[in-house]
């Protein structure tokens, strides 16, 4: 669909996945024009729904070069969501998910670069850190990735300091923290923990916990990505950068299942399976350069979070 753009325009690359979804409402809230791309693989057209007027969609994928080149016209943010997200997918498929989530990167950056973009807000990962016992995670640690999707999104990060290096295109980096909330995909193999947990919760039956359950992940809503996302865009002295955005609290797996439980109103016990390759033990993110850099403070915490998604499942 063509919309005519009015106002600064924005890319969101992977726009109909779930994070993508609720960026692409949050900048039409802030009063951006709206592109995206998506081929539409595990993204869906529902989660653009509310917004599909107002917005021009392509489906195309991030590694076809003619297509890139058709939708980086004239934008002025790309904000790249597009990857095949899940460190269990990436054991499965490392060949696959290279070429999306590093080479489709690639072709980002340099279209981006050629079309006179000002700035790129890449979505990178908390994965790069690896199994570090230090806590908080902060971003002058080494990366030491377990997974190949770990490696690749850590890849998509050199580039854009690269590119911001070398070329002069403006790029922030942002490490997402298992983020959750309205409208996330529980029926994939590699769904995230939490929509399996809260499907699972209200059709009263067990979800499946891999290991011991102590490990602990610092769980952030997706209304915080957007809200950093939004920031980033324009952040002064963020180019280049690479910044934490999460909740800033770890909660293990056992309590998070407990959580949903309550809201959900059942008593059903999770059951055990054996942990999964390439999964860290415990995440918990710093959060001083994206206070200092973006302005960034988490504005929904876990408990606010879950009963927003909850409610969201149920209806």
């Amino acid at each position: 669909m063509s919309v005519k753009p009015n106002g600064r325009l924005a890319l969101v690359t992977g726009g109909a996945g779930f994070i993508g979804g609720h960026l692409v409402e949050g900048l039409l809230r802030a009063g951006w024009s709206v592109r995206v791309i998506d081929d539409l693989s595990t993204g869906s057209e529902r989660n653009l729904a509310p917004a599909m007027d107002r917005i021009e969609f392509t489906r195309g994928n991030i590694c076809d070069a003619d297509a890139m080149e058709r939708v980086m016209g004239g934008v002025e943010v790309v904000f790249h969501q597009a990857a095949m997200a899940s460190v269990p997918r990436s054991v499965a498929m490392p060949l696959l998910t290279n070429s999306i989530n590093i080479d489709g990167t690639l072709l980002v950056l340099e279209t981006a670069r050629q079309s006179g973009v000002r700035r790129v807000v890449y979505a990178a990962s908390s994965s790069a850190y690896g199994d570090t016992e230090v806590l908080p995670k902060v971003e002058t640690l080494p990366a030491t990735p377990l997974s190949p999707y770990a490696l690749q999104k850590y890849t998509g990060e050199v580039y854009c300091r690269l590119y911001s290096e070398l070329y002069g295109l403006e790029t922030v980096s942002l490490r997402y923290f298992n983020i959750f909330g309205p409208r996330q995909d529980p029926n994939s193999d590699y769904a995230a923990v939490i929509p399996c947990f809260v499907t699972a919760a209200l059709a009263d039956r067990p979800p499946v916990i891999y290991g011991d359950g102590d490990q602990t992940r610092d769980f952030t809503y997706v209304e915080n990505a957007v809200q950093a996302n939004l920031l980033a865009a324009d952040a002064d002295r963020a180019s280049g950068s690479v910044i934490n955005i999460a909740a800033g609290k770890r909660t293990s797996l056992n309590d998070l299942w407990k959580n949903i439980r309550k809201i959900a109103g059942t008593d059903v016990e999770a059951r055990h399976a054996a942990p999964r390759q390439g999964d860290v033990r415990d995440s918990l993110a710093g959060l001083t350069l994206a206070s200092d850099l973006l302005g960034y403070e988490p504005g929904v915490d876990l408990d606010a979070g879950l009963g927003r998604t909850i409610a969201s499942f149920r209806s």
